[in-house]
């Protein structure tokens, strides 16, 4: 019986996936085979040996370290684009209330509850926040991804003039991308002609403080910038900075900074991105999903740090490796197989930043426990794993 810990609440249906009669899921269950969790900061010391998979219900992964998880030959998933209308409906939210100054109005409000001439005390104080629409603003989308592309075609929908920024937009995403959305070369571009600018990219070195000081001394004066993608993306002195000079006049966020708390300008959003019974539905069935075909297949969708890979079943015994991506290595896992008289009936390799995956099917039951000993014995291998059927 396969095991599955939890480290997060997970919705049920995505618990569903696994039947009871091969898994056995609970918080609290030693050695398991997978880890399945959200938003919990997993550290290196809890991950047994035992461990072949982990995966995120939600896209990001920063809770996760990935490169510890690479070295030890476990494949971490992620769910992208299961909260992606979530977040997108989120982002339109945080689009009106950045223009519209419906926060502080409601604000006001609930402190006149001694007021007995409410109704006209609200005509005379309505123009105190008075806003802006949306609809013929220009709007810069960071990352064209699930969630941008959506955010990309509802601003269009809404009127606004779209502009978006990603060199490495897949082919998949461009497909879905209103013809509306206009190209932009480069985030610095975008500062100096958008009303509003929305970031939809994960958290690296790379994009680490990517709207910073510097950044922010090209932004057309006014600017309102949205993000709902990663605290980190964003530098908060800079921000700060740029608020006070008058550079920015709203900075929407959905992950708080003690430092950006009560600094006027700043509208700080409790981490509700992906906070919706339908997104915690979607991500927790598509991460079970995952999870489960490659315990029981080897298969691979998904993952952050292992290619994509699936083959399907000829019957035979399945034959997992993975291993660095060097020369000679497929050839020296096939000398093995052959000094075993195993014959291979089907295979597939794929490989992705340096490290490459093999499924393996040969016309054997199983595999004996000296060949598997021989596998994992040659250099470069990082994870062997045989599926008897």
């Amino acid at each position: 019986m396969l095991k599955i810990q939890t480290r997060n609440k997970i919705s049920p249906v995505g618990l569903e996936q696994f039947g009871r009669n091969e898994y056995e899921v609970a918080s609290e269950i030693p050695n398991p085979d997978a880890l399945l969790l959200r938003s919990y900061k997993l550290p290196t010391n809890e991950i047994r040996d035992s461990v072949r998979a982990i995966a995120r219900a939600g896209a990001g992964v920063n809770n996760i370290p990935v490169d510890y998880c690479t070295d030890k030959g476990i494949v971490v998933f992620n769910t992208p684009g299961a909260n992606a209308n979530s977040v997108k409906e989120l982002v339109i939210a945080g689009l009106l209330l950045s223009s519209r100054r419906i926060h502080e109005g409601m604000s006001w409000v609930e402190k006149q509850d001694a007021d007995n001439d409410l109704a006209k005390n609200v005509e005379k104080e309505k123009s105190n926040f008075a806003g802006t629409e949306i609809s013929g603003k220009k709007l810069g989308v960071v990352g064209l991804g699930a969630i941008g592309v959506l955010v990309a075609n509802a601003a269009v929908e809404l009127g606004m003039e779209v502009y978006g920024h990603d060199p490495f937009i897949s082919v998949n995403a461009a497909w879905g991308l209103s013809s509306k959305v206009n190209r932009c070369d480069s985030l610095n571009q975008l500062m100096g002609i958008c009303d509003y600018i929305t970031l939809h990219v994960p958290l690296t070195p790379d994009t680490e403080n990517l709207v910073n000081t510097e950044r922010l001394k090209r932004a057309n004066n006014g600017l309102r910038i949205l993000n709902f993608s990663r605290g980190g993306l964003v530098d908060s002195a800079g921000v700060k900075k740029a608020l006070i000079d008058g550079v920015l006049s709203r900075y929407v966020t959905d992950f708080p900074e003690p430092e950006l708390l009560g600094i006027e300008g700043v509208m700080s959003i409790p981490h509700l991105g992906a906070s919706t019974e339908e997104a915690e539905d979607n991500c927790a069935i598509m991460a079970g999903r995952q999870l489960k075909d490659y315990l029981e297949n080897g298969n691979i969708t998904n993952s952050v740090n292992f290619p994509s890979c699936s083959l399907e079943p000829s019957g035979g015994v399945r034959l997992l490796v993975a291993n660095r991506n060097v020369p000679n290595m497929l050839s020296q896992i096939l000398a093995v197989l052959a000094d075993e008289n195993l014959n291979v009936e089907d295979m597939v390799n794929r490989h992705r930043d340096g490290i490459a995956y093999n499924i393996i099917d040969l016309s054997a039951a199983c595999i004996s426990v000296s060949a598997m000993s021989q596998l994992s014995g040659i250099e470069g291998v990082v994870m062997i794993r045989q599926i008897c059927r």
